[in-house]
């Protein structure tokens, strides 16, 4: 446990055992996040009602939306995949922005409503699968790729779009999360904590909150009612079966077709690694290098830096605990960005619809790729970084 201490401007408070950034202090942080979040909302909805891309080749043209590869997957037999883009490109930010809003909205206004504390923590929960950085990434891969190919004109909804990215960005920044659990009660202090001294205490994972969890069975915290639990060694099975998972399926991923391309009865499949060799035979090398380190690097990355933290937790090795930690936090960070090729897929197949003249199909290998994204991303989300610290003495 650490002790608080009286701060004053924009100030940044870490661990001083594992250098984790435990809050960072801002004044004046929620009206701020409140301001920016509701413009970013309202632009969002304008990239999602206004024209998003204009796509011409050979003298046709067509419009597309934010939602049109959603619904090109969907008609194309791909539903799961379908709602995987959907949701990490449209429904997980607008709720993730709505949620800040329902939280911090009333405090403004020096009101309590229900559920102000979920939706914080449902906020909290979205904001590594609201993927609105990786979508934007996808855009210019999927523009480089057109760009000998056809005419690509950005709407109004691109535009908004990444209006709302930056926004939604800097809201992220600003909000200090100590600030709001605050004013929905305060931190404990150790004079309130003398009389739980008998029993056991346990630091909230969500809000900080240092709370009596008794047994621990059922406890919860007194403040954002986040789980009261220590740190459980039983969830190392559960890591370890996702990253199987994830590693099997990585194999037909890179095998099998993410796309095929039909341009005047010719049909060409294209894989992971074809796409990027495309690229570089067209002279696009920096695009080229972005999707082969986030499409091959990235995940043979998080097979083995996920082997070696389930590894040496599993044994409870005292091996570098603070590099572990760290390593951790990256593949946290770094997980979410495999998705690009995704999102590539559903552009491509929503911009060039256009019959026999050109057509782009998603293949088998994409949904197969994105299934390890997910796995993977779930392995180190089931993965809890405490169980690194406890070993035995």
């Amino acid at each position: 446990m650490q002790l608080e201490r009286p701060l004053a401007g924009d100030l940044l408070v870490s661990c001083r055992r594992c250098d984790a950034v435990l809050r960072r202090h801002a004044p004046g942080s929620l009206p701020r996040a409140v301001a920016l979040n509701l413009a970013a909302l309202v632009l969002f909805g304008i990239a999602n009602f206004w024209p998003f891309l204009a796509f011409t080749f050979e003298g046709r043209g067509q419009v597309v939306s934010l939602a049109s590869g959603v619904v090109r997957l969907w008609q194309e037999g791909m539903p799961l995949l379908a709602a995987l883009v959907l949701g990490a490109s449209i429904l997980f930010p607008l709720v993730k922005m709505s949620a800040v809003l329902w939280a911090l909205g009333p405090l403004l206004l020096e009101r309590r409503v229900p559920g102000q504390p979920t939706a914080l923590r449902l906020a909290d929960a979205l904001r590594a699968w609201s993927m609105l950085d990786v979508f934007l990434l996808a855009v210019i891969v999927a523009w480089v790729k057109l760009a000998d190919l056809a005419a690509l004109t950005p709407g109004p909804g691109l535009w908004a779009f990444v209006g709302t990215l930056l926004l939604s960005t800097a809201a992220d920044a600003t909000l200090d999360h100590h600030d709001f659990w605050q004013r929905l009660g305060p931190q404990a202090t150790l004079a309130r904590l003398a009389t739980a001294v008998p029993q056991r205490l346990a630091a909230c994972p969500l809000c900080g909150q240092i709370a009596p969890a008794g047994g621990l069975a059922g406890a919860r915290c007194p403040r954002c009612g986040d789980r009261l639990a220590p740190p459980d060694p039983t969830m190392l099975g559960r890591s370890f079966a996702l990253l199987i998972a994830a590693i099997a399926l990585y194999l037909p991923a890179n095998l099998l077709p993410v796309m095929s391309v039909t341009s005047l009865g010719r049909t060409e499949p294209s894989t992971i690694l074809g796409g990027v060799v495309f690229l570089v035979e067209h002279g696009m090398i920096p695009i080229a290098g972005v999707v082969f380190v986030a499409s091959v690097l990235v995940p043979v990355f998080k097979f083995l830096a996920l082997g070696i933290l389930l590894a040496t937790t599993a044994r409870a090795s005292r091996w570098r605990p603070l590099e572990r930690t760290r390593l951790w936090r990256l593949l946290e960070f770094v997980g979410r960005w495999s998705m690009v090729d995704v999102f590539v897929v559903a552009l491509l197949v929503s911009l060039v619809d256009m019959g026999a003249l050109a057509t782009i199909e998603a293949g088998a290998g994409i949904a197969a790729f994105a299934a390890t994204v997910v796995l993977t991303m779930l392995a180190s989300a089931s993965f809890d970084p405490r169980l690194i610290w406890k070993v035995p003495r």
